[in-house]
């Protein structure tokens, strides 16, 4: 597989109207992978830097692996990829219980700056180093979202990565 640079703003668009559709958070560490679906997300800028900023909760493998390693990468599809199947797999089944990337068989493409793996079926990629991270403050969250999307309490730590490097993947 090629890397393609690309300048991030010129496809925050098409990035920022698939995200709640699903896109992909790929960790690793300590030899483990792990995927996950997220909907939430932000792209922009903090500090003068290039940022995206995603939601874990608490309970999630993914967050084990990211506190291990604070690096992922954010894999999103092309426009008009069925990528359905997979979004439907990996935003159910845990990384603890499963190996996603056999499962659904995904083409794992080495980070080139980080150690989260690209994924070939997502090939926007944007690879990240985490410059802050903060549990979210359950008394700071109005009533009306805990009731609907925290329930059970469990709540997210927001990870706030730089972009350290974005491309697009294609075939050789």
């Amino acid at each position: 597989m090629r890397r393609i640079p690309i300048n991030i703003y010129e496809y925050a668009g098409q990035i920022l109207e698939q995200l709640p559709k699903g896109i992909l958070l790929s960790t690793r560490a300590d030899d483990k992978m792990d995927t996950m679906v997220i909907g939430w997300g932000t792209l922009g800028t903090d500090w003068g830097l290039p940022v995206f900023t995603v939601f874990v909760r608490q309970s999630r493998y993914t967050k084990v692996l990211l506190d291990k390693n604070p690096e992922f990468t954010i894999n999103v599809p092309l426009k008009d990829a069925d990528v359905r199947r997979i979004i439907g797999f990996c935003g159910t089944k845990s990384g603890r219980d499963y190996d996603k990337f056999k499962e659904m068989d995904l083409t794992v493409v080495p980070g080139e700056k980080v150690l989260a793996p690209a994924i070939a079926q997502f090939p926007i990629t944007l690879e990240c180093k985490v410059i802050y991270q903060q549990d979210q403050d359950a008394a700071a969250i109005p009533a009306d979202i805990k009731k609907r999307y925290y329930p059970t309490g469990d709540y997210h730590t927001a990870y706030t990565g730089q972009i350290i490097n974005a491309y697009l993947l294609v075939g050789e």
